[in-house]
């Protein structure tokens, strides 16, 4: 087990292997750096990204966290049934202090969970919407506010390859409203980022749609505080096996960049060109 974190990034053809995440990171500001957490459901972020978040508060980053969905529908008994949500929230909150997380610094988003297809987009708010700021409702209306509000520079996500459809809808409606966060678009949501905040996926349950690039190996009290954290949501009856699969898959964590690029055409140009003749060197 490790002492202190490790940390190795991939860049190109570079290997890059510090001790620091400003170490390995190409374009580390610490007075601006300002992690944002976004979770699906109040476990996600934590199974997929705990060591990271230590290692942030170890550098005195400020970390975010957003639960999107009210856990309405991971009730394991009768019993839990029409009370779950209030007790996955205070269980989100016990892991967070666990972790270092400060209460101000986590967002209990509200959205039905499993429904999160009916919000997708933005629309006019109506009577029984679960979630509305400015007379509007949907993710890209959340999302939009909430990255112009808590200003991020680096995001991190469950990856766009997961099984659970939350996830997949919560990854596309994330990407866009970075776009229109760092636009002029909905101004009554906030002032415009500056850019783009650096984006990076977590794995949860699925493994990623290309490799990552970031690999963070976490000392023995890092790990351990992982488990404890996870160990909090006890209202999950399948959470013993999970800790189980996380605590024989060791001490470490992969993230994968996402890169936000528009399109360039420039890119295509050349590929449909006739390809140059080749001259013969001997006649």
């Amino acid at each position: 087990m490790a002492k202190r974190f490790e940390f190795v990034r991939l860049v190109g053809a570079e290997r890059r292997v510090g001790h620091t995440l400003a170490s390995v990171s190409r374009h580390w500001r610490q007075k601006e750096e300002r992690f944002l957490f976004i979770s699906p459901h109040d476990d996600d972020a934590i199974i997929g990204g705990a060591l990271m978040i230590q290692s942030a508060l170890a550098e005195k980053v400020p970390v975010h966290l957003a639960i999107i969905s009210d856990g309405a529908q991971g009730y394991c008994s009768m019993e839990q049934k029409g009370r779950i949500s209030e007790i996955r929230r205070r269980e989100t909150f016990a892991a967070c202090r666990v972790l270092g997380v400060r209460p101000q610094n986590i967002y209990w988003l509200g959205y039905p969970d499993n429904q999160i297809s009916r919000y997708q987009g933005r629309r006019p708010a109506e009577a029984g919407d679960a979630v509305r700021s400015h007379g509007h409702t949907g993710l890209q209306n959340t999302f939009t506010e909430m990255l112009r509000r808590i200003r991020p520079n680096q995001v991190f996500l469950p990856t766009s390859a997961d099984l659970h459809p939350d996830h997949v809808i919560v990854h596309q409606e994330f990407l866009i409203s970075c776009f229109h966060a760092a636009g002029a678009i909905w101004p009554e949501l906030g002032r415009p980022l500056p850019r783009v905040p650096y984006i990076h996926e977590l794995a949860v349950y699925c493994n990623f749609p290309s490799p990552p690039r970031l690999r963070i190996h976490a000392p023995a009290a890092a790990m351990r505080t992982k488990l404890r954290a996870i160990a909090q949501f006890k209202s999950q009856k399948m959470i013993a096996s999970l800790l189980d699969i996380v605590e024989r898959g060791g001490p470490w964590e992969y993230l994968r960049p996402v890169e936000f690029a528009l399109y360039n055409p420039l890119l295509y140009r050349d590929m449909f060109d006739e390809p140059p003749r080749l001259r013969h060197i001997f006649r």
